[in-house]
């Protein structure tokens, strides 16, 4: 009776999972497929199959998109933005976890607190700022990155550095270490599940931002959202070459996750793990 009680169960699971599945992928069916259709075809049946394929919306959308050149945008600074946060974030998670020193608690909390600030309370002032420095390109965007970005990943970092013994330092440093040494090639490589956090979390905000790079960037410098958000406000009637533009513009994210999706799922596993 039991067994027959848990198998009831697990079918209800799954009938549960695959009807979310199916919720879920049901806007990426209706952007496919209406993709391939004609303008007047969408609007006499959108749920339905094109009759005839056509393979024209995508090549308009790719030229009027600039994809390679959006692209080209989207991946410099994002990779760029990334390496930095990796970069700092660490050093300054380690530094913090290894001083005990009630400036560095003060630090750290500071840093914690400022995950709290809404991007919107200092969007005004931060433009403003950085407008008068003549800093309102690409270097500029990417420096505000690393400021709303070094938070959280501080704070994960901070977290990841309790389960690193502080012999370890302390081995190292009787070998001849200096501290540069000590943390590239010791305690850095340690951390490599958390930095597969830091960077998958960080991505998936960077990527497919579209605020920020609307305040900073201009149209001929626009990051892939952005660019889509001209695309559309230009082709908002004619949707079989919008919806030709949105599905060009998703294909690197899948892509990307299909070539590292081994390397993403363990460092997730081995993060949540520490």
């Amino acid at each position: 009776m039991k067994k027959n009680n848990e198998k009831r169960n697990l079918i209800s699971i799954e009938i549960l999972g695959l009807l979310l599945g199916l919720i879920w992928l049901a806007p990426f069916y209706l952007m496919i497929v209406n993709a391939f259709k004609t303008k007047r075809d969408i609007f006499s049946g959108v749920l339905g199959f094109p009759e005839e394929p056509v393979f024209a919306n995508f090549v308009e959308a790719f030229i009027d998109l600039a994809f390679l050149k959006s692209l080209f945008n989207s991946v410099l600074i994002t990779g760029l933005s990334i390496a930095i946060i990796i970069l700092f974030s660490s050093m300054a998670g380690y530094a913090l976890a290894r001083n005990k020193s009630k400036m560095s608690g003060i630090m750290f909390f500071i840093f914690v607190a400022a995950m709290l600030i809404p991007f919107q309370s200092v969007m005004i002032p931060l433009v403003s700022i950085f407008g008068q420095a003549n800093m309102l390109n690409a270097g500029g965007l990417i420096f505000m990155y690393l400021g709303f970005g070094c938070s959280l990943s501080i704070f994960l970092y901070h977290g990841a550095m309790t389960g690193v013994s502080k012999s370890m330092d302390e081995a190292a440093i009787i070998d001849g270490a200096n501290r540069f040494q000590l943390f590239w090639y010791i305690i850095f490589p340690l951390l490599k599940p958390i930095s597969v956090t830091v960077g998958i979390l960080n991505v998936i905000w960077i990527w497919n931002d579209y605020l920020l790079p609307s305040l900073v960037l201009s149209e001929s410098n626009a990051t892939i959202p952005l660019k889509m958000f001209y695309f559309f406000g230009q082709y908002t009637k004619q949707w079989h070459l919008a919806l030709a533009g949105l599905t060009i513009a998703i294909l690197p994210v899948i892509i990307g996750y299909f070539f590292a999706q081994k390397q993403i799922i363990n460092g997730v596993s081995e993060g949540a793990v520490k």
